[in-house]
């Protein structure tokens, strides 16, 4: 019994310390401004992360837009909910770029969706903006890189931004507060394995 006893109390020590270490960088964090996000790597997930910090925003009562480049042409389940709750889209709509395999017409349709997405990134009442597979645009050349960081500087200040794709360019990491890496440990694809409506899109 009395060994019981010193262990419950070990055990409470070592949970009180990491209490207040816990309190000590809360108390810390006291700056109130909108956050930058990006969600990279080559693992499955960024979009779906991206898409559920939309969701969680919506569920707290702010408004949120997002730019959505590359999968535009496929039935997107995360569209279809998050339109019924107000969520604002601006939507590629080409496909993936080695289907269209039109370099012109890929940064025509990138152009229009950058000047509806730099619309959201000056309007206060988003606040959120999610800029799906933005880092694309970036590496392909159809968005210029200042012009993206341009925009996310002068953003408002209280809006937050999520950036998901592969390669995010250095740059935008630097200026991120927050930057999450996704790895592939596997993937059903490459056993043979077709996309599943709900899971992959």
């Amino acid at each position: 019994m009395v060994d019981e006893t010193s262990k419950d109390e070990r055990y409470k020590a070592r949970q009180q310390k990491v209490k207040d270490q816990v309190d000590a960088r809360v108390e810390a964090a006291q700056i109130e401004k909108g956050i930058f996000l990006i969600i990279t790597g080559n693992g499955k997930g960024k979009s779906t992360s991206g898409f559920g910090t939309i969701a969680r925003a919506v569920g707290h009562g702010l408004k949120c837009g997002v730019g959505q480049f590359i999968k535009g042409t496929w039935d997107c389940g995360e569209r279809n909910l998050l339109e019924q709750h107000s969520v604002d889209f601006a939507v590629m709509a080409t496909g993936f770029t080695w289907d269209t395999q039109n370099k012109e017409a890929d940064t025509a349709a990138a152009q229009a969706t950058w000047g509806e997405c730099k619309k959201m990134l000056a309007d206060d009442s988003y606040d959120v903006v999610l800029l799906d597979e933005m880092t694309y645009m970036v590496t392909y050349g159809y968005v210029e890189l200042d012009e993206v960081i341009e925009a996310i500087s002068n953003r408002p200040t209280m809006q937050s931004v999520i950036i998901t794709g592969r390669a995010a360019h250095r740059s935008l990491m630097d200026m991120a507060d927050t930057v999450s890496e996704v790895r592939s440990i596997k993937h059903a694809f490459e056993s043979g394995i077709k996309a599943r409506k709900g899971i992959d899109w």
